[in-house]
């Protein structure tokens, strides 16, 4: 299992790569203050499958860790039964995510910073090759996404402060 998993994100680094030759790119990235040190907010924040929870609150999208180990490199979730990430690189209060199928360049990553010993920082960085996306669509693409996140940001700094 770990070797298939191994090899899953080898496959998917080597396909971002060679997509990275010819991207029109496009990053967007977002931090909000928690009320709440970052151990205690990371703790909170850092399950691979709590996106579910977060991209639509009030309704849970379906989410499952269907290949490794939560939050660990090369764990692979399935959101909403049709989307594949896998973990391609993680800190002690951060990770990062890569979507598994090549027609859209896309990674993303979440990150919890001490800003003190009462509060930390969220930031949610999205990264992705907009080629593939009409001309004509890309700005109402981009800041469709920016609006989901904001909403992301937004339910995850309310889960991070949480009593």
């Amino acid at each position: 299992m770990k070797l298939a998993t191994g090899l899953a994100a080898a496959a998917a680094a080597l396909g971002l790569a060679a997509q990275a030759q010819a991207g029109d790119y496009v990053s967007i990235v977002q931090e909000t203050t928690i009320d709440a040190p970052a151990d205690v907010a990371w703790a909170k924040l850092k399950g691979y499958c709590e996106i579910g929870k977060w991209l639509r609150p009030g309704m849970t999208i379906p989410c499952e860790v269907t290949s490794g180990t939560d939050g660990e490199l090369g764990a692979l979730r399935k959101i909403a039964g049709r989307v594949e990430e896998v973990i391609v690189a993680r800190t002690p209060m951060s990770y990062t995510y890569a979507d598994i199928d090549p027609k859209i360049l896309y990674h993303g990553t979440v990150e919890v910073r001490p800003v003190d010993k009462k509060s930390s920082k969220l930031i949610y960085s999205l990264f992705y090759d907009q080629t593939s996306i009409p001309a004509d669509q890309r700005e109402a693409n981009r800041n469709g996404r920016a609006t989901t996140f904001a909403g992301v940001m937004k339910a995850m700094k309310a889960q991070a402060e949480a009593k």
